[in-house]
């Protein structure tokens, strides 16, 4: 297996990251899984709950571009530890709320270490693993997010089944802040890739004022039109991803009449699909390229999305379905870590994946509360069928006009 002709330095760095990427995970999809007890608790409506899931997202995408270019000036590992600390505090801060408004604004403030996790995390990964492992190595950071969404959902089922809804919710939240103590493992295991450290050595030996503005540069002629096709193919597959996502346990709770532990039962039906999924899309990002795997995920995905969502079928046929569903609507993401690394000189590389990837989750944040808006005047099946479809539509469109970068050394 190719992990174990890694070396002990990339071994420790898989596993920061994908410790890293998990607990954020389980951070982001608690809120997911609450939805239908605080809109029970607060009457918050089906529009209000998309608002604060795309709160979240928009400013995760400022957090995530913020920490791509500190990760540039200061170091990759140190805003990683950044990160984790200031998403994993909110997200215990949320389990204080009282209202949709204050709640808005924790997740809001969570947020930022939620798009900059990733930003970091990725550009880490892909810049300590040697070329012909590096879609392999980041689809297995990736895959992590199934790992997280999974803790999630069990915690959701043990805490509802030992204290009642409006004490549950509290402690999911509060369960948040263990991942601070992740930190502790990079403090100690963790140092800055090879390739930035010589590149920071070379920075430092020119002047201030010709090294001003640098991060902008993935808005230079030579590298804007790269910049604005992987915003959008990242805008295709975080709008169809979190258009689902964010409001499946919704869908299964109040269209499907599911209880707490029916939905977490197809749940973790959809996330061991997504598991599995990410791990062979990373196989096939090295093995057949990064725009073809894109392409045949999106495609299957969008046609599986309107089969789970407006095709009439039972709860059994639902229940299989959501296997092949979370394998293509999570393996997508498998490449996008080392392919926006592999499209950016090494100068540019945090600032151009995390501008990139975040403008794309800004952008894709519109999905969750279009779906919530479109479902006051169609069912709510369609409403998230219609739009996640268009979303992946604009994936395979992107992904037509960006070059292959499969094997790429990184400069």
């Amino acid at each position: 297996m190719w992990i174990h002709e890694t070396r002990p330095d990339e071994r420790k760095t898989l596993t920061a990251a994908f410790a890293g990427y998990g607990v954020d995970a389980f951070d982001v999809m608690i809120y997911t899984l609450l939805i239908p007890t605080l809109m029970a608790a607060w009457q918050m409506s089906k529009p209000e709950a998309g608002y604060i899931a795309t709160g979240t997202l928009i400013t995760s995408s400022i957090g995530g571009w913020a920490a791509g270019v500190l990760a540039d000036r200061y170091g990759r590992v140190r805003i990683l530890q950044l990160t984790v600390l200031w998403f994993s505090v909110f997200t215990f801060a949320s389990g204080f709320t009282s209202s949709y408004e204050q709640l808005f604004v924790t997740r809001a403030l969570q947020g930022f270490g939620f798009g900059g996790e990733w930003s970091v995390g990725s550009v880490l990964v892909a810049e300590v693993i040697r070329p012909q492992h590096r879609g392999k190595a980041v689809g297995l950071v990736q895959s992590s997010w199934a790992v997280g969404w999974a803790a999630a959902a069990l915690a959701s089922w043990a805490v509802h089944a030992l204290a009642p809804p409006d004490l549950a919710w509290h402690v999911l939240f509060w369960l948040g802040v263990l991942p601070a103590l992740l930190i502790l493992y990079i403090r100690r295991n963790l140092e800055e890739p090879a390739i930035y450290r010589e590149h920071r050595e070379h920075r430092a030996r020119q002047a201030a004022a010709a090294d001003a503005g640098r991060f902008l540069e993935i808005f230079s002629p030579k590298l804007v039109g790269t910049t604005i096709r992987a915003s959008l193919l990242a805008t295709g597959m975080q709008g169809a991803y979190y258009a689902v996502t964010t409001w499946l346990p919704t869908y299964l709770a109040t269209e499907r009449h599911l209880s707490v532990h029916k939905t977490n039962g197809y749940l973790l039906v959809l996330i061991s699909g997504s598991f599995l999924g990410y791990l062979t899309s990373a196989y096939l990002s090295d093995r057949i390229g990064r725009r073809r795997c894109f392409i045949l995920f999106a495609a299957s995905a969008g046609a599986l999305i309107v089969s789970y969502t407006q095709i009439p079928i039972t709860d059994s046929m639902m229940l299989g379905l959501g296997f092949p569903l979370g394998f293509f609507l999570s393996g997508i993401f498998s490449g996008m870590g080392a392919y926006l690394s592999e499209l950016f000189p090494s100068r540019v590389r945090g600032s151009g994946q995390g501008f990139c990837y975040n403008v794309g989750r800004a952008l894709g944040a519109i999905c969750p509360a279009l779906v919530g808006s479109l479902s006051e005047t169609m069912p709510f099946g369609s409403a998230i069928g219609y739009v996640a479809a268009s979303a992946y539509l604009l994936v395979i469109l992107s992904a037509l006009t960006l070059p292959e970068t499969r094997g790429r050394e990184l400069t």
